[in-house]
């Protein structure tokens, strides 16, 4: 018994020494990488994180507040499925006010906005079908588009005024701001006479009756958002957390308030961050790679929030932002992240696999980067030696 125990604690420390010099090998090979000339002008914030064995395996300067650019994206990602569900839905509502008396609608109809970025042609016939189902061939009034689901701003706070951007609309179609025009035509086509229809803006009467609500999940919208980096779906999806705070006319201050609510739900509250949109456009955010490490650390623990984050983000060399990257190394397919670009920063953040079956999360934000393709080149080279066995190789640095 007694020879078993000490060949138990014997493999122990083996075990321990042999992860330990694993460790330092993978510290020593990220030392090499910042070797690179690009640092000579550039800063790099940091960190990989061990989820299996719950501990920091590398960080540099891990704390320093910088742009995320979209990898933003991925913190109102986590922060949308914690307070708003996995099984959250947005809305858009068609409600009449006034009298239905011989197939005829006296009065008005209220397209009730809630930022579907995915509101699409088919979700207005639905509309105009749904009156048909209630024995209406006629409308004399108004189609009023309700806007009060948020503050009536187009755009986003610091957001570069030459960038060419789709105005944050409650109730668009293809992100034109062509709704209310778009629903006259398929009530038409539906067969229903619209007598001398006027368009105006207002606020659903608290009597109005509802006629029809047109779904889409908070995956519909998720996955275009990581993916491909849309930026109109993730400000839809940023009203939407600040939609969760207040009955009406949010603000995009809102959502910060309930980001910042879960950035101390993590224990990271007492640090200064500034979040000002939900797509990373704005140039006033400012985060670091410890939170988003933290976050994606905190998703992974909260496994509702992971199933639905991990298959929305991009693959590398397969699909999304990420198709074209990392193609014939251990990290193809093994990194699931998501990218960020802006002028001057480039990041990614996300979760591999490393070779000794760990499952790691990581944060890289480049900041000062005049080549998005050097940011991209050095985060790809990352993930390379994240994924590879890191005892294996000495000579590292000699073969980049």
């Amino acid at each position: 018994m007694q020879i078993m125990k000490r060949a138990r604690i014997l493999f122990l420390i083996l075990w321990a020494t042999a992860a330990a010099l694993a460790q330092d090998s993978l510290r020593i090979r990220l030392d090499s990488l910042l070797r690179h000339p690009m640092f000579e002008t550039s800063k790099v914030g940091m960190m990989v994180y061990d989820l299996t064995a719950d501990s920091v395996l590398y960080q540099l300067d891990a704390r320093q507040l910088m742009r995320p650019a979209s990898t933003m994206k991925m913190l109102t990602a986590v922060t949308a499925l914690d307070c708003l569900g996995t099984d959250y839905r947005y809305r858009t509502r068609l409600y009449y006010h006034g009298d239905i008396e011989h197939r005829t609608l006296s009065g008005d109809l209220y397209c009730v906005g809630g930022f579907d970025p995915m509101l699409t042609n088919d979700d207005l016939d639905a509309f105009a079908e749904c009156l048909r189902e209630q024995g209406i061939d006629t409308l004399r009034g108004r189609i009023i588009a309700d806007n009060s689901m948020k503050e009536a701003v187009d755009y986003g706070e610091g957001w570069c005024w030459d960038d060419k951007n789709p105005q944050l609309l409650p109730l668009s179609i293809g992100r034109k701001d062509i709704f209310l025009t778009q629903l006259a035509r398929a009530v038409e086509a539906a067969g229903i006479v619209a007598d001398g229809i006027r368009f105006a803006e207002g606020v659903r009467p608290a009597n109005a009756v509802l006629l029809c609500t047109r779904f889409h999940t908070i995956d519909d919208v998720l996955i275009p958002m990581l993916k491909q980096s849309d930026n109109f779906f993730a400000e839809s999806m940023f009203y939407q957390i600040a939609a969760s705070a207040s009955r009406r006319q949010a603000k995009a201050s809102d959502a910060a308030k309930v980001m910042q609510q879960l950035f101390r739900k993590i224990g990271l509250g007492h640090r200064e961050y500034r979040i000002a949109d939900g797509s990373g456009l704005s140039l006033y955010n400012y985060v670091s790679a410890e939170l988003e490490t933290r976050l994606l650390r905190y998703a992974w623990r909260e496994r509702r929030i992971y199933e639905h984050l991990y298959p929305a983000l991009p693959v590398a060399g397969e699909d999304g932002t990420l198709a074209k990257r990392m193609k014939g190394t251990a990290a193809h397919r093994n990194v699931h992240a998501k990218t960020g670009t802006v002028t001057g920063v480039s990041s990614l953040t996300g979760y591999c696999t490393a070779a000794n079956g760990h499952e790691l999360c990581f944060s890289i934000i480049n900041q000062g980067i005049m080549s998005s393709t050097t940011g991209r080149n050095f985060q790809d080279r990352v993930c390379k030696v994240l994924c590879e066995p890191w005892e294996t190789t000495t000579d590292y640095e000699e073969n980049q």
